[in-house]
């Protein structure tokens, strides 16, 4: 008697698994459709964005173009000015007539030096910093 009791339980407990399983698994279509277009919508969205920010920087590489040449418009008509309305030493001090010059004139890269995370030596024998024997007295005590 006690195994057609837990044989019943079992069959009874296994009917209503299949109907509960059978009504969450159908129950959520919508919920489905509603987050698959929420998915669809985001990535819309985002190639939106990238569309944007690719016209951005290209619209400010161009306005950044127009912007140097204007410079360099500025730059000749205030350099010839000067060259015919002032004195030759004064113009050429002011403003050298050749854009080049100031464009696309090369640094001396002896004068630019990077800056130091170490105090320099005053003189070539001197023990520097991260020397081992820097900072220690090497008297001997004697005792």
């Amino acid at each position: 008697m006690t195994w057609l009791i837990g044989i019943g339980g079992l069959a009874i407990g296994v009917c209503l698994g299949v109907i509960a399983a059978s009504r969450f698994k159908n129950s959520n279509p919508t919920r489905i459709l509603e987050l698959e277009q929420q998915v669809h919508d985001l990535q819309q969205k985002h190639d939106r964005y990238k569309e944007n920010v690719g016209e951005h920087f290209s619209m400010t590489a161009e306005l950044v173009q127009h912007m140097t040449e204007s410079y360099r418009d500025v730059y000749q008509h205030l350099a010839s000015g000067a060259q015919e309305l002032c004195s030759g030493d004064v113009a050429n001090k002011l403003l050298p007539a050749s854009e080049d010059i100031v464009f696309n004139a090369s640094v001396n890269d002896s004068a630019l030096q990077p800056p130091r995370d170490y105090a320099p030596k005053q003189n070539p024998t001197q023990k520097g910093a991260l020397s081992e024997e820097f900072g220690i007295d090497k008297k001997k005590d004697v005792d």
